[in-house]
């Protein structure tokens, strides 16, 4: 059993948001709903039989989404990273997560959702962590200027 759960807030829309990152995450499942009862959703606006939680996973990572009302927002303290193995998969996750979202610096996103990703490709640590310091001041310059990250380009800074 996995020791920590990220558990995200959603005013309403957890249904919507579990949905969405089942279809980008293709290794994906919904491992429990939970429902308002009796008790407690008067106070943010739900009624019994409204989704309360959904326990999920994405490639094998626990997650919990909740309709908790407007009370708190997601905001970009809180980020999750998706290591890429390729630029295509860097392609295909900065695609399908900034549908309806908006593009940030350096790999950053926030879905449609308000969520933060940062799509990284795998071999990143490594270029920014050479033991020749101009290699990686080079990568770290590229890196500032680049929106959705681009590894032949990184890798060409690197070579210099």
């Amino acid at each position: 059993m996995q020791k920590i759960t990220p558990f995200l807030w959603f005013d309403n829309q957890a249904e919507e948001a579990v949905n969405f990152y089942m279809s980008v995450f293709k290794n994906s499942k919904i491992l429990d709903i939970s429902y308002y009862g009796d008790v407690g959703g008067e106070i943010s606006g739900f009624k019994k039989g409204d989704v309360l939680t959904i326990a999920f996973q994405l490639d094998g990572q626990n997650f919990t989404a909740l309709n908790g009302g407007k009370h708190y927002k997601i905001n970009e303290g809180i980020s999750f990273v998706v290591s890429c193995d390729s630029q295509e998969e860097v392609d295909y996750y900065w695609e399908k997560l900034t549908d309806g979202g908006e593009e940030s610096q350096c790999g950053w996103l926030k879905d449609k959702f308000g969520v933060s990703w940062q799509v990284v490709p795998a071999v990143l640590g490594e270029l920014m962590n050479s033991p020749d310091a101009d290699k990686s001041r080079r990568v770290m310059e590229a890196l500032l200027q680049m929106r959705k990250l681009d590894i032949p380009a990184l890798e060409k800074a690197y070579r210099g």
